[in-house]
């Protein structure tokens, strides 16, 4: 008689689900419970979300979010007139008769003049980085994009305004600049600094856009937008523009700290906006005698104390954005 085939051996369920292997009774195409979900779990994406700012970031944001809302308040604020003047405090240390930081070598109260300061300080960064902003990055952006002729032209421009010394050319062009007549304005002393600093951050916001602008409109989805014939204007500002502005944005809060730190020497050498204004450059310049006497080195530290701090926030920010904003070619 013919051979009866044999009856597959039975598999239980439990080896079955260890192993992989349909039990007894399945086609082959049901899914068995733990090989499925195991499959499933191996095939689920890995979403890696977005780096986390640090506290470090955070803290420089309170810091400077604090700092520019005393600067923008400063007239509103219940605190001591920017020019009073107070005689028993005169070089006196914190605390003295109710003020926070004391006097300054005058009787003015230094709490109040750090903030005036700081109204006047960040003016003149922020001001000169704008005008920087624009004029470099514009030239910046085309230069590298068109190329050619153009490029040499701004490239030479931009070597020889870097070949002064930044603080020598700035100290010239504030010189030069203060009450002269441009545009039908007269210069005043705020206005010469912010124009010769915005002049000096021209050149090297201008090389940074370059740089990124020659690395973008190399890339695919430009030569796919040329190809579409898509006019130039249209590639530089929809295509380009969006991917170099974070590296230039990153730049500039570096620039911005650059900025207050050239305003404060050229105050303390007699270049600055004016020994009447109050600005952090102008409130060491006021307290350097005392503190190679000793008598009140507060004055100077509490003003350097705040530069510092405010650069600092500045830089970390800066480092943040081009960080969190870095595209890389594994990303795309």
């Amino acid at each position: 008689m013919p051979e009866q085939p044999r009856s597959p051996i039975p598999i239980p369920l439990e080896e079955s689900v260890e192993t992989g292997i349909a039990p007894h009774g399945a086609t082959g195409l049901e899914p068995v419970p733990g090989v499925a979900q195991a499959i499933a779990v191996e095939a689920t994406p890995v979403h890696h979300g977005k780096r986390k700012i640090g506290i470090g970031a955070w803290i420089s944001i309170v810091w400077l979010a604090a700092i520019t809302g005393s600067a923008i308040l400063a007239p509103v604020l219940p605190i001591a007139p920017v020019n009073a003047r107070y005689p028993e405090i005169v070089r006196k240390g914190p605390g003295t008769a109710g003020h926070i930081l004391g006097g300054d070598s005058i009787g003015h109260d230094l709490f109040s003049r750090l903030i005036w300061g700081a109204r006047n300080s960040l003016t003149v960064g922020v001001c000169a980085v704008g005008i920087g902003f624009l004029i470099g990055g514009m030239l910046g952006l085309l230069a590298g994009y068109h190329r050619g002729r153009f490029e040499t032209v701004v490239v030479a421009i931009l070597d020889i305004l870097l070949s002064f010394p930044a603080l020598v050319l700035a100290l010239s062009l504030s010189i030069f600049l203060r009450g002269r007549v441009i545009l039908g304005v007269q210069m005043t002393g705020l206005m010469t600094v912010i124009l010769a600093l915005g002049i000096i951050a021209i050149p090297a916001i201008a090389r940074i856009a370059r740089a990124s602008t020659l690395t973008w409109s190399q890339r695919e989805f430009v030569l796919a937008a040329r190809a579409q014939g898509a006019k130039n204007r249209r590639i530089i500002f929809r295509e380009v523009l969006p991917n170099v502005v974070p590296a230039m944005l990153s730049f500039a809060f570096l620039a911005v700290a650059i900025v207050i730190v050239a305003e404060a020497a050229l105050s303390i050498i007699g270049a600055g906006i004016g020994p009447d204004k109050a600005t952090w450059g102008n409130i060491i310049n006021d307290g350097r005698g005392d503190l190679t006497t000793g008598e009140a080195p507060h004055i100077v530290f509490c003003a350097s104390a705040v530069i510092f701090l405010t650069v600092m926030s500045l830089n970390y920010i800066g480092d943040t954005i081009r960080q969190r904003f870095d595209v890389r070619e594994s990303a795309i």
